[in-house]
């Protein structure tokens, strides 16, 4: 597998300047809208839970927010039925990752007028990984991870300008509500830049510190933070092949690795065979579902601490 940066970030300012920046614009909005009052719940269906959480945090109790995807589903890779369809025309909006996220999108009718893409601002900056590996892993069948890397929001910064976004597409549909939105907001664009502050600060300790990662899902999460990444393609409760192994043991040989970061916590089985090449494992969920627990950032301070293991 190898990865192709399209480009360096379009957007040169931090999340609180895109924040100052977002308020001027959705202010320029309020002319065209000044007549319009609605009292309901603005219905949010967002496609992934990092999006889903920004819109409970900015909207609070004036939003009702759906995650569609079954909990034990990657949103990723999961296609809506008839009847998830049909709840997206009834809503108000629909929050998109963008970035090759939705890959139902094109074989769905929608509304454009719903649909907010949150990634949109920073395309520029999309990752292209080229030559994947087809395979298999849940309900979801065959699938590739070709195409465009969509985990955007690893970057603490671009989930910043994802969570932008989304009070700008709140705002345009409830334009009254702008000042709560942005008030909202900049407490959450605070807590993604202490996050993406403290991921620079750790991994400026061991620059180029070799890791592997068990999926090709954290390139927007090393090129931010600067990790020496390898990727291979295994799951957390399925043993490698035989052949498998044989291809990570060449990868050690030239990129010697101490750990190997998941999804989510591996077999015992493997972790011990892992221990015996010398590789210890640590979690950094991606948190693409809701978590049966705590909330996205509660998710990302675990993931944070996990990685301390193997910066120390």
């Amino acid at each position: 597998m190898s990865i192709k940066f399209t480009d360096s970030c379009s957007f040169p300012c931090s999340s609180s300047q895109y924040m100052l920046f977002l308020v001027w614009l959705m202010l320029s909005f309020l002319p065209a809208w000044a007549g319009v009052t609605e009292s309901h719940p603005l219905k949010v269906i967002a496609t992934n839970y990092p999006l889903a959480y920004f819109a409970e945090r900015i909207g609070g109790n004036r939003v009702s927010v759906t995650l569609p995807a079954p909990a034990d589903e990657d949103p990723a890779f999961w296609k809506p039925s008839a009847t998830a369809v049909g709840d997206m025309q009834k809503a108000d909006l629909i929050l998109l990752n963008g970035a090759d996220f939705e890959k139902w999108l094109p074989q769905v009718t929608l509304s454009k007028l719903k649909l907010a893409d949150t990634s949109a601002g920073f395309k520029t900056a999309f990752i292209r990984i080229e030559n994947a590996i087809t395979h298999s892993h849940g309900p979801g069948g065959l699938h590739s991870h070709e195409g465009i890397a969509f985990t955007t929001w690893l970057d603490f910064d671009q989930a910043g300008q994802q969570a932008a976004a989304v009070a700008l597409a709140m705002s345009r549909k409830r334009p009254e509500w702008t000042s709560v939105l942005t008030d909202n907001l900049k407490p959450l664009l605070d807590d993604l830049a202490a996050l993406d502050r403290q991921m620079k600060e750790l991994t400026a300790t061991k620059p180029g510190l070799p890791l592997l990662g068990s999926h090709p899902v954290y390139q927007y999460l090393a090129r931010r933070y600067g990790l020496n990444l390898q990727s291979v393609h295994w799951e957390p409760n399925e043993m490698p092949a035989p052949e498998e192994w044989e291809g990570l043991r060449k990868i050690l040989a030239t990129h010697p690795a101490k750990w190997m970061i998941w999804e989510a916590q591996p077999s015992d089985a493997i972790v011990a065979k892992l221990k015996e090449l010398g590789v210890g494992s640590l979690v950094f969920d991606p948190c693409a579902n809701r978590p049966e627990s705590g909330d996205f950032l509660d998710v990302m301070g675990k993931n944070l601490e996990n990685l301390k293991d193997a910066y120390r």
